[in-house]
């Protein structure tokens, strides 16, 4: 199988070893081109397929795990997909409007225009990730076959079904999901998503949401590690999760892929916050280019998901940033203005 060059040294006409003598961004280089390769066709784990083999659930994790202790943004332009990479972004979300649009515009929010997400990958160096309706497994295979890094499932766009996820084990491409709660974490799990993300409230710029979602996910793990076997079964039942992903998470005492943030993170403050309440990453969507200084922002809030551990650095970069996104009060949303409900 041919090793998949790195995308934007393809497009510009750059062999993958020159790419790769550039200068690193921040974060620790990921070397893409030997954990997929070029085809698309579609691979699931079985006993007959080697773990490292394309499409593999060991492999799609692997390159979730690159991405820990960054942050990943929402971009909608090449030129926003630059400023990210160069803040330090360890990956871009390509999309046609930041959430904050779709929720001011409504109406049927669906996958960004092929060219769009193409002039963004073609941009960048570093991981495309780009957005599908629930369900909407089309969509995906569009995706997939466009080189997105990863697909998202995301509750922002609107679901295309409302009684099934995307089967995702069936793609090469790795999906992240959001989730509110541990129960379901485990179903998209089980469904085979590489990534989790606390789903938060995208494009409202509050935070509260995400960090009622982490401590509830966070919480539930610690009490799986309490119980005994006859009382997991209980709790697979209450959570409508496989057993077997029960298990292993109580076994591990952590979720079995990475678990990001998402949802309302605006400042460094905020980026920290949801790293110390155990964020492995950090997703910012509105946040950044809906920010007086998008550049200074971009590269505060990298700063402080490195060093969130560190009140100094979070001070020294949250200084001059210009005007914070506008916020919502979620008091002022109604049930069907609220994105993280959906999904099931």
């Amino acid at each position: 199988m041919v090793a998949r060059e790195t995308r934007g040294a393809r497009r510009r006409g750059v062999s993958a070893p020159a790419r790769e003598r550039r200068p690193p961004y921040r974060a620790r280089p990921i070397p893409w081109k030997h954990l997929m390769g070029r085809e698309s066709t579609t691979v699931a784990d079985n006993a007959s397929t080697p773990d490292n083999a394309v499409g593999t659930q060991r492999v799609k994790r692997g390159m979730a795990e690159q991405l820990k202790n960054g942050v990943i943004m929402d971009v909608v332009t090449p030129e926003q997909a630059k400023i990210a990479e160069d803040a330090g972004a360890v990956a871009v979300m390509a999309l046609e409007r930041v959430p904050a649009d779709i929720r001011r515009d409504g109406g049927v929010a669906r996958m960004s225009d092929p060219d769009m997400i193409d002039g963004i990958i073609g941009a960048v160096s570093i991981p495309v990730m780009a957005k599908v309706r629930i369900g909407h497994f089309v969509e995906a295979q569009v995706l997939q076959s466009l080189g997105v890094d990863f697909i998202d499932e995301s509750e922002v766009l609107t679901p295309a079904d409302e009684a099934h996820h995307i089967d995702k084990w069936a793609f090469t491409v790795p999906f992240v999901c959001g989730a509110t709660e541990l129960g379901e974490a485990l179903r998209r799990i089980a469904e085979g998503a590489a990534m989790i993300r606390s789903k938060g409230e995208a494009g409202t710029g509050n935070v509260v949401e995400a960090t009622r979602h982490m401590r509830s996910i966070r919480s539930a793990i610690k009490r799986l590690g309490t119980l005994d076997e006859a009382e997991l079964f209980g709790a697979a039942k209450e959570l409508r999760a496989p057993y077997d992903v029960v298990k292993e998470v109580a076994g591990l005492g952590r979720l079995p892929v990475p678990l990001f943030s998402a949802g309302g993170v605006a400042t460094p403050a905020d980026a920290a916050l949801m790293r110390q309440l155990g964020a492995e990453s950090v997703f910012v969507g509105s946040g950044i280019f809906k920010s007086g200084d998008p550049a200074k922002r971009a590269d505060a809030i990298v700063q402080a998901t490195l060093h969130y551990e560190d009140p100094a650095v979070i001070a020294r970069v949250s200084r001059g940033l210009g005007e914070a996104m506008v916020g919502i009060n979620l008091e002022d949303l109604s049930d069907s203005q609220r994105y993280a409900g959906r999904g099931w």
